[in-house]
């Protein structure tokens, strides 16, 4: 994998990282912000389904039917 990153950056990762570990360093820093994601979308998705109002919503399209009506019958 290639990545660009801002140089001012690059160069404190330079600095401060030996190059031993700057794969490891890259990889634990990428697993740290996916997981962050991760926690972020089910608190989300937690505040979602605590909203009164979304609850509503969503029991008005469970009366939405899967089957589509065949306009030739």
């Amino acid at each position: 994998m290639t990545f660009s990153v801002p140089e001012q950056l690059a160069v404190q990762f330079l600095r401060r990282v030996p190059s031993r570990d700057r794969s490891r360093f890259a990889s634990e820093a990428l697993a740290a912000q996916l997981e962050a994601r991760d926690l972020q979308l089910i608190q989300a998705c937690e505040a979602a389904n605590a909203d009164l109002d979304a609850a509503e919503i969503e029991k008005e399209f469970d009366g939405i039917r899967d089957e589509m009506a065949e306009p030739w019958k």
